[in-house]
């Protein structure tokens, strides 16, 4: 008798747990998810947690701009329906997660986020909107190939000017210009002013770093990273 109550009470207790699991939604969403999801769900709650800079140089259709690390953060999604789904993105998926873990933490109910950021929503090639007139400086990959012809490596440095691990490791980046002249040419590239560039190439985050040997690439690096490993990965290149 107790075996049989101890088989009832386990088969009750998997079917909570289904019956939980079934309830519950994905809410880290890939960029192809994300744009689906707002089609389907016609939300006016699309949230851009970035600086207002980055958000003029590239949004979602229909975002507005919260900027996360801004002092108005919380008056602002005070203003937002709880009750309603929520978008949160910005540049590569850290700034959104603090922001959708807040904006839960204060009731609201379903918050989607883009998973990688607008750089993963670029590199699907969905379409965004701008506040500001096109670049006609814009590097064209073409441009971009005529770089890599020297008899040198070369190490392309995508950045954005408000990046903070750009600009920690710009000041290294320009050692190694100088340190290393005779074996490696080092290029920055604003992500910013060359968005049709990163989609082709598949910059998805920043920094990201592209080493070239005899127009091949030969290595490639996304986030932060510190000097010796990249010298280490310059001489791999250069003894190879």
């Amino acid at each position: 008798m107790k075996y049989l109550k101890s088989i009832l009470i386990l088969n009750l207790l998997v079917l909570v747990d289904i019956k939980g699991q079934s309830k519950s939604i994905k809410t880290n969403l890939s960029a192809i998810e994300f744009s689906n999801k707002i089609k389907e769900i016609k939300s006016n709650q699309i949230i851009d947690v970035r600086t207002p800079e980055e958000f003029s140089n590239g949004h979602i259709s229909g975002a507005i701009n919260y900027d996360w690390n801004g002092n108005s953060f919380d008056k602002q999604i005070a203003l937002l329906n709880k009750s309603k789904p929520v978008f949160v993105y910005c540049l590569s998926g850290g700034r959104s997660s603090s922001a959708a873990q807040k904006m839960r933490s204060v009731g609201f109910k379903i918050v989607y986020e883009l998973s990688d950021g607008i750089m993963s929503w670029r590199a699907a090639n969905l379409p965004e909107t701008t506040n500001k007139s096109s670049n006609v400086n814009e590097l064209t990959k073409s441009k971009f190939d005529k770089l890599l012809e020297s008899k040198k490596l070369v190490l392309i440095d995508f950045y954005a000017e408000w990046c903070a691990p750009c600009k920690k490791m710009k000041p290294y980046l320009d050692e190694i210009s100088k340190e290393m002249s005779s074996s490696v040419e080092v290029i920055r590239i604003n992500a910013d002013e060359n968005k049709t560039l990163c989609k082709t190439l598949g910059v998805a985050t920043l920094p990201f770093l592209l080493l070239y040997k005899n127009k091949s690439l030969v290595w490639k690096n996304k986030g932060y990273i510190d000097k010796t490993k990249v010298v280490n990965q310059i001489h791999k290149a250069t003894t190879k």
